[in-house]
């Protein structure tokens, strides 16, 4: 049984991402207030850098490396959620966890000679609960090789009443079966009663887990600081709290963390990467190239890294590097990562002047990716340099309608509008612009010109 069970066994800890189900249909479902600061749904808007970090395809703040849960929307309708794609070239929006988690272990669906292994039908649940030797490998075996999560739970369920509620191990399992069947807060309990029992990462790591699920990022923090007084600087304690920090968009804390994680685990990539764009999206790029220059003598090769190398060197001024760096980006791209470095090179081309050869890189990306929002609006921008402002004005439209979350549409729109004469147009759009960043200072300059018109007529 343990040796199927490897076969299989994924981190389910670093899997958990939140799908459709889990967002839309949920019952502890939170008020839909903003509360700025206090929520993950609706992360402050001010930051201490200087510009704002932008946003990834689903509405959240970029982060240093991709990883489960910040590919998912802040949806607040089912519309939205169904419009955010899993990736780049899918529609298909991320599914629930107990599907997902059928997929992450397909060893288990292959069809084995003499049939399963174990026929969990015929299966004695109340025997091989009474027998802890058996009953632990057997859990974890129908829990990760045949992923039944509902005969995993009731042999949970009844090993830890013949243990009479003292086993701390159980407690765990039944907190993953609860949380697996969308029960945060029975899970919640179960972490919260082996906590007491014993002290472990992993029950706290799961427990900080359950209170981001709920959306309850200040008491998620506050378990990570009762973790740490046990298990002092552990590396992935302080990784959850910069991660719950760069989801509260409270930049300075998350680098303060990462820089500790670094100072812990000077391998630690994601800790590196983080303080990489922290100080490339405030004006440091001889900093940032280099963190993405350990990276690269870490052996981590792939397009993304070479993109931001690229980035790093032409901002700190290497241009004799700029080149080479997208070439490799380019050779190792997938078609996911193909539009966003197409988007790149053009910005490199608008600065050295290249208009052309900027129009066509936009092209690359919409023909890679058509629902890339930025490349759509930087189109606009151009087309309004060469004179089409019709032309301009449908690709402010397109961007705005693909990614609302995005300020950059809706101020040109405005402008555009502004300019043409369309007051009433341009006051709808830099509403909706001044609701994603308010503290856009040109956004708010062109309110005030809209609104003395307005009281003049």
């Amino acid at each position: 049984m343990r040796a199927l069970t490897l076969q299989v066994y994924v981190d389910d800890i670093e899997g958990e991402e939140e799908g459709i189900a889990e967002s839309l249909l949920d019952n502890y479902t939170i008020s839909s207030m903003p509360r700025p600061g206090t929520s993950l749904k609706t992360p402050g808007t001010s930051s201490v850098g200087q510009c704002l970090r932008p946003k990834t395809q689903s509405g959240r703040p970029l982060t240093g490396v991709v990883r489960p849960a910040t590919q998912s929307a802040m949806s607040q309708s089912i519309e939205q959620t169904l419009r955010t794609p899993r990736t780049a070239m899918t529609a298909r929006p991320i599914t629930a966890i107990s599907s997902r988690s059928v997929r992450l272990g397909t060893a288990s669906m292959l069809t084995e000679p003499g049939g399963p292994f174990i026929q969990l039908s015929r299966l004695n649940i109340s025997k091989y609960a009474s027998q802890p030797s058996i009953a632990k490998p057997l859990f974890e075996y129908i829990y990760y090789h045949e992923h039944d999560v509902r005969y995993a739970l009731d042999l949970a369920v009844q090993a830890t009443q013949i243990c009479h509620y003292k086993d701390w191990w159980w407690k765990v399992q039944l907190g993953k079966c609860y949380y697996s069947l969308g029960l945060i807060r029975d899970a919640e309990q179960q972490f919260k009663s082996a906590l007491k029992d014993s002290k472990t990462i992993e029950v706290i790591l799961r427990l900080i887990r359950v209170y981001v699920r709920l959306d309850q990022p200040l008491t998620a923090l506050d378990t990570c600081k009762k973790g740490l007084e046990y298990f002092p600087n552990d590396v992935n304690i302080l990784t959850e709290m910069g991660r719950i920090f760069d989801g509260l968009n409270n930049m300075s804390m998350s680098l303060k963390y990462y820089k500790l994680i670094a100072q812990e685990d000077a391998s630690h990539t994601e800790a590196i990467a983080s303080i990489g764009i922290h100080h490339f999206y405030n004006d440091q790029p001889e900093l940032a190239l280099r963190y993405y220059r350990r990276l690269l003598q870490m052996g981590v090769y792939n397009a993304e890294l070479f993109n931001n190398l690229g980035l790093c060197c032409f901002y700190a001024q290497q241009y004799d590097h700029v080149i080479s760096c997208f070439e490799r980006a380019i050779s190792l791209s997938t078609d996911e990562n193909m539009a966003d470095i197409w988007y790149n090179i053009s910005h490199i081309a608008l600065t050295v002047g290249d208009i052309t050869m900027a129009e066509e890189c936009l092209k690359l990306a919409i023909v890679s990716d058509n629902r890339h929002a930025l490349a759509y609006n930087n189109f606009g921008v151009i087309q309004i340099r060469n004179g089409n402002i019709t032309a301009a004005r449908t690709y402010f439209h397109a961007a705005a309608n693909i990614a609302n979350f995005i300020y950059e549409p809706h101020f040109n729109s405005a402008y555009l509008a502004y300019k043409v004469g369309d007051l009433q147009t341009s006051y709808i759009a830099i509403q909706k612009s001044l609701s994603v960043y308010p503290n856009h200072s040109d956004s708010r300059t062109l309110l005030n010109k809209l609104e003395r018109y307005f009281s003049r007529v």
